[in-house]
């Protein structure tokens, strides 16, 4: 017997020793919303290993006059954390959140911000912000910043989320909106050269492109 995984209990029987047998199971939450994790649903337990990605940030809309431009910065992406937490650290029930991706915005209103993912209060990852609607209709020359990604948050490694990018207007009828920011599993959404929605990220957690509109058309 290798007493290095192997145990002979009290009652004769041979058994497992806790935590000596690596990982035993993977758990995907992937949907936003809350869940709850038991600890007693896994007898066998000696530690786990959590990753949390923070949802990604929206974008705000565009509409121009005729003959005009309007362009949007995109949407920054969220955190990510991970922790290895040995089971004695684990309460009975800890509440496991998956945040949701930021809302669309409308021609005037911002993009809305993702929303944090966490398990229990040892790991944490921060949404990311929404991308403003900062540029109104116009023909001048103009230009904003981009989005801040997301703090970090709490766990072993954290790392915040990439910056969305800004916008450019060079005149009413060429500009070319923001880039979603980036996240540790996402790529952010692509920016825009002609009117349309921006591009919707790929992943988990990366921001959406800006909008872009031109000579009335949203």
């Amino acid at each position: 017997m290798d007493d290095s995984y192997f145990d002979v209990g009290g009652d004769g029987r041979l058994t497992l020793i806790p935590g000596r047998q690596g990982l035993r199971q993977v758990l995907y939450y992937r949907d936003p919303g809350n869940y709850q994790f038991r600890k007693s649903d896994y007898p066998w337990l000696a530690r786990v290993r959590v990753i949390v990605q923070g949802g990604g940030g929206g974008a705000a809309g565009a509409r121009a006059n005729s003959g005009q431009l309007v362009a949007q910065p995109g949407g920054a992406g969220g955190g990510y954390a991970e922790s290895l937490i040995d089971v004695s650290a684990l309460g009975a029930t800890e509440t496991i959140v998956v945040g949701a991706g930021g809302s669309a915005g409308g021609p005037a209103t911002d993009g809305g911000s993702g929303g944090a993912s966490s398990f229990g209060g040892v790991c944490t990852a921060n949404g990311g912000p929404g991308g403003a609607a900062v540029m109104t209709s116009g023909t001048a020359a103009a230009s904003f910043s981009g989005t801040a990604g997301a703090f970090a948050g709490i766990g072993d490694y954290v790392q915040g989320g990439g910056a969305g990018g800004g916008a450019l207007r060079l005149t009413g009828g060429e500009g070319q909106s923001g880039q979603g920011g980036e996240s540790r599993l996402g790529h952010g959404g692509y920016q825009r050269a002609s009117s349309s929605a921006g591009g919707n990220p790929r992943g988990n957690g990366a921001g959406a492109g800006g909008a872009l509109a031109r000579d009335g058309v949203p």
